[in-house]
């Protein structure tokens, strides 16, 4: 696993596709032992390689929150396993961790250069909240016949059963109250931290033509007291004295409020809820707070003006059909909430409460509620203070404009899209390239079958593999990239995009076209080579030891997770949604065991998956794609300003040249270009041997003498002195009981 030489060597980790390595001269090993030994190591979550996540919305109130990060693809704690809602764009940077958001399906990711100035967080929350800043954050809530059946079951009485991860103990139960407002519990007796998040199905893209930002200051609003609790910042305070924080987010279709607290307390919890849910039943809205709030609206949008981030963002959704909701803008600031509304003779409080009236409906709200109180208790707790909420019967936002208007169309969109190229001006120094494919889709069942078949996780990992043979090896090989990625970015009810980032060198930067032509050269593999049976079975075995060994989470990380997969999810997939691939046991049919699998059930699920990932293939052609480039070389040579945050750019067609090129792109095998090899370390049942049984211990039974026990220390297991390369220590784990392995290094 280790070279043992003298000069600088490479250390390279097995693990699912890509390969990271390491150069080094002198280095420290921390191993901690799993309880197994299987034929490789696990590596760590936040090791694990995953799609990114996009995010196409904003947010967040100044509401006591983490800080956001720059990028944009931290997993969940409980290993949440798709698209999530975040803060940046996601190819700005694309990085796997865990962190417990709603939905980061394991796909490629990639440190690009602007990841160095971002904060990263490993093992931190997912981060939708943040203080003061817009957060980008995508959504996509969509319901099937599947998911439609299982309420009406659920509203009947019958029980659904919610898939869990094996090792989760906690107690699901979900239901509707009379209001129509959708309820999960969880209760975990074990936990001394209760929280809670609501998810309202509405977001930026309901905003008013005529007021950009509603949705966002209405978020901001909520907080700023209710008719039973009147006094401002009230909730903040209450659970600042409860150990406790609290935050929102504004997606493009959902606002997301939630909060954590110490739970150890019952009447301390169940007042936390009666607060938290005065926000939905009786806002205030007072003339002061709308007046004082904008400030902060318009510091927030301020801050975000020097963002590469938000910059092209803003530039991706100028390449949208105007009419398309998607294009506006979302964030809002003082320009859009209060100047323009005296323009236009518009008063913003009456505007605001109208938002609130149509949009804020119990029957479009989803509730998580994790906490260690029973079942039975957190059933009172939750009807006492959601049960008035109101229920205005309203339909979907999106019924208004999905499948209606068309996302991308020539000719009515403020930047052209389809064959054409744009390149920006970057606050920092940038240098990478982006292929943008557009999947639009014709009906909601079409898109519920994208979210459960998760084709997109199976073909970034194609396009984003790192080893022999790989696009990015070819790449390397030419001097023309540092690293590459591939994932979904924006996510709506009506159409995603895929897109592939290439973060150049120097040399990679002058050969542009070249790049790409080999990107294409890889999908006319993907199109005219089958994929290998192996590649799908690989991808489900690692997905499913990984569901087998999930280990809970920070609750108000897991209830964000949970609030926003009860959106897109059927009643049974609310936890296992996110977090598993191959939803489907047939074209008619989801899943219904929470069994760990080792292979396909049936020849026909593997043909479902097979068939999903074609149909992406299909439309990963070059008619379907655009461009968009970084650079600091583009500065002063621009022709263009972005209205919202003044970024600098240039829009070009791609000459009919470049193009044709492109549609005739080599075949893969004459620049190196195949599959990934058989990953022959992935452990099976007979590869695993038990070294020493451990029964986790349930720290709630611990004596105050057991717990203040200090842990053995580890041992020093090689050193080979201090002219030497490696100092390694073991610990071998005693209280866990999974066959996970840790490696930390540390560079000297």
């Amino acid at each position: 696993f280790f070279s043992s030489t003298k000069t600088p060597h490479q250390a390279t980790t097995m693990a699912r596709g890509p390969r990271y390595t390491l150069s080094t001269k002198a280095t420290t090993l921390f191993v901690l032992g799993a309880l197994f030994v299987p034929s490789v190591s696990f590596l760590p979550p936040a090791l694990r390689l995953s799609k990114p996540l996009p995010a196409n919305g904003i947010s967040s109130a100044n509401h006591k929150a983490r800080n956001p990060s720059i990028l944009t693809s931290i997993r969940a704690d409980d290993n949440s396993r798709e698209n999530v809602d975040f803060k940046a764009s996601s190819r700005l940077s694309k990085i796997q961790n865990t962190n417990d958001d709603p939905d980061s399906t394991a796909r490629r990711q990639i440190i690009l250069s602007l990841l160095s100035a971002s904060s990263l967080a490993p093992f931190a929350a997912n981060a939708i909240g943040g203080t003061d800043s817009a957060s980008l954050v995508k959504s996509a809530p969509i319901v099937t016949a599947d998911v439609a059946n299982a309420a009406i079951a659920s509203a009947e009485g019958e029980t659904v059963k919610v898939l869990k991860p094996p090792l989760d103990k906690r107690a699901y139960e979900t239901y509707e109250l009379p209001n129509g407002l959708k309820v999960l519990l969880c209760s975990d007796p074990t936990s001394t931290t209760a929280a809670a998040g609501m998810n309202v199905h509405v977001g930026a893209c309901s905003d008013p033509k005529e007021v950009p930002g509603l949705a966002h200051f209405c978020e901001h609003m909520l907080f700023l007291g209710t008719e039973k609790y009147p006094v401002e910042d009230s909730f903040s305070k209450f659970l600042s004295s409860n150990g406790g924080i609290n935050n929102a987010f504004t997606d493009s279709e959902k606002t997301v409020y939630y909060f954590e607290m110490d739970g150890s307390i019952d009447n301390r919890f169940s007042e936390a809820l009666l607060r938290f849910g005065s926000f939905f039943s009786c806002p205030l809205f007072t003339e002061s707070a709308t007046g004082r709030e904008l400030n902060a609206i318009d510091s927030e949008n301020s801050k975000n003006l020097q963002s590469d981030v938000f910059r092209l963002y803003e530039l991706e959704k100028d390449r949208v059909n105007s009419d398309h909701p998607y294009a506006k803008f979302f964030t809002g600031n003082k320009s859009t909430l209060l100047e323009g509304t005296k323009r236009q003779g518009i008063n913003l409080r009456q505007e605001l409460v109208k938002f609130y009236e149509k949009y804020y409906s119990a029957n479009h709200m989803s509730l998580a509620v994790v906490a260690p109180q029973s079942i039975s208790q957190l059933k009172e707790f939750v009807l006492e203070a959601f049960g008035e909420i109101p229920n205005r019967e309203v339909n979907p936002p999106e019924d208004n404009w999905a499948f209606l208007i068309p996302p991308y169309v020539e000719g009515k969109s403020l930047v052209p899209a389809y064959k054409h190229l744009v390149e920006i001006v970057p606050i920092q120094e940038l240098r990478q390239v982006t292929i943008t494919w557009p999947v639009v889709f014709k009906s909601k069942e079409e898109r519920d079958d994208y979210r459960l078949n998760k084709p997109n996780y199976f073909v970034s990992g194609l396009l984003g593999h790192e080893g022999s043979g790989s696009l990015l090896s070819h790449l390397k090989e030419k001097g023309w990239a540092n690293a590459l990625g591939a994932s979904d970015n924006a996510d709506l009810s009506d159409f995603v995009t895929f897109e592939v980032t290439v973060e150049l060198t120097n040399k990679g930067l002058e050969a542009i076209d070249d790049v790409c032509e080999s990107v294409f050269s890889y999908v006319r593999m993907l199109r005219e080579s089958p994929i290998p049976d192996y590649v799908f079975e690989e991808n489900l075995q690692l997905d499913d030891l990984e569901w087998r060994f999930t280990t809970k989470g920070q609750p108000g990380n897991y209830v964000q997770s949970l609030v926003t997969a009860m959106d897109k999810y059927p009643p049974s997939l609310y936890v296992a949604g996110p977090r598993r691939l191959v939803l489907k046991e047939t074209k008619s049919t989801i899943i219904s065991s929470d069994e760990p699998r080792s292979a396909f059930e049936s020849t026909e699920q593997l043909d479902i998956i097979k068939n999903s990932c074609n149909d992406l293939i299909s439309r990963l052609t070059v008619e379907n794609s655009f461009l968009t480039v970084f650079s600091k070389t583009f500065e002063g040579k621009t022709s263009k300003v972005e209205k919202w945050y003044g970024t600098e750019y240039n829009v070009r067609p791609i000459p009919v040249s470049t193009l044709m090129r492109w549609e005739n792109s080599p075949l893969a095998q004459s620049i190196g270009l195949t599959y990934p090899r058989k990953n022959v370390f992935i452990p099976s049942e007979k590869g695993l041997r038990l070294k020493k049984r451990v029964k986790p211990a349930d720290p709630t039974m611990l004596s105050f003498e057991e717990k203040m026990k200090p842990i053995t220390p580890p041992t020093i297991i090689r050193d080979d002195g201090k002219e030497g390369r490696w100092t390694v220590y073991f610990k071998q784990d005693d209280r866990f009981g999974q066959p996970k392995a840790f490696l930390i290094f540390q560079l000297l």
